[in-house]
């Protein structure tokens, strides 16, 4: 071997292992779990949980997730957060597959132009239909913005679970926006995709930090998808108000108001890291994203699939989805217990 051959190859070997290095170095400062106080199911009632007039999702709360989805993680930033529409809340709603008109209407009210940019490349456009579950809070009372600023301040708050069903494919279209959320919120707001207990747990007393240590499970057909425990949250409930606040710094934290706190890692839209700094390197545009996940549709929910979320303690909520068009018989069947 000549020395030009030799260097040549000891420069395609250097750059081979720093772009190794690269894919798959991990975050910089991974999350941690909050300093969380457990709340005892036996120290407390339970109340009926109606419809909310107003409904905010807080993302990325969980290591699990956040490494999943290849996400950026910054500790003294605020986690993001999507408002739902309040008709994906009404109780006993179907869950249909959204069809691909829908899906596409939606997009071109989010963007002008979209739709017809997405419709060009897929014309029966699948949902990418996905489940998450999660701790949901119900605000009892109105919360001042200003008490959430004083660290003994302990919001009265419910707590139930929930499953925060979302369509993929719209989100993906929202990747390396500024108003990604936007579309987050869009994804998860078809009719039926939030899928309600008819009852929450409230603590005989509140707690600044304060949840039910339960664990969390997802199930389709049986098979577990999702478990882990709410001791696992990167981020307090209290906090959670906060980032809600800043990012909808016009809506009241009114009685009523619900907020998701986010899913445990065992999504169905699970990418690894490496594959995703791959894409950034590759300057791959958010059309070319969907493109490829379209093609991995084997973990995302179909017709006739059921979906079972559970929390010891705070009950568990089941939906069969049926396909797209009018609702079918199949809907949503909730269960609490102890």
């Amino acid at each position: 071997m000549s020395r030009r051959t030799l260097a040549l190859a000891l420069t395609a070997g250097s750059l081979a292992s720093g772009l190794g290095l690269f894919l798959s170095w991990p975050l910089s400062t991974p999350p941690v779990p909050a300093a969380l106080h457990c709340h005892a199911l036996s120290d407390g009632a339970y109340v009926a949980l109606e419809a909310p007039a107003q409904v905010f999702g807080v993302g990325l709360s969980y290591a699990g997730h956040i490494e999943e989805t290849a996400a950026s993680f910054d500790a003294g930033a605020s986690a993001p957060v999507f408002r739902k529409r309040a008709e994906a809340t009404r109780p006993g709603a179907a869950v249909a597959l959204p069809s691909p008109a829908a899906l596409l209407a939606r997009a071109e009210v989010l963007e002008p132009g979209l739709a017809a940019a997405v419709e060009a490349d897929h014309p029966e456009l699948d949902p990418l239909l996905d489940y998450e579950v999660e701790l949901g809070i119900v605000l009892l009372e109105d919360v001042d913005p200003e008490d959430l600023r004083d660290p003994g301040f302990a919001p009265r708050l419910g707590f139930f679970v929930a499953n925060d069903l979302s369509a993929r494919a719209l989100a993906l279209l929202g990747e390396g926006r500024d108003d990604r959320e936007t579309f987050w919120g869009v994804s998860k707001s078809f009719p039926g995709f939030l899928p309600l207990p008819t009852r929450a747990f409230v603590p005989r007393e509140a707690h600044p930090s304060g949840v039910p240590c339960v664990v969390l499970e997802t199930r389709v057909n049986g098979e577990l998808r999702q478990r882990q425990s709410t001791r696992d949250l990167i981020y307090t409930p209290k906090a959670m108000l906060g980032f809600v606040r800043v990012a909808f710094p016009e809506a009241r934290l009114s009685a009523g108001t619900v907020v998701l706190t986010g899913t445990p890692g065992g999504v169905a839209i699970s990418t690894p890291r490496w594959k995703v700094r791959l894409a950034q390197l590759l300057e791959l545009d958010r059309f070319t994203k969907l493109r490829l996940k379209l093609r991995e549709r084997d973990a995302f929910l179909r017709p006739g699939d059921v979906v079972t979320v559970s929390g010891e303690g705070l009950g568990a909520v089941e939906v069969t989805v049926t396909a797209s068009g009018p609702r079918g018989a199949a809907g949503t069947r909730a269960s609490e217990g102890a």
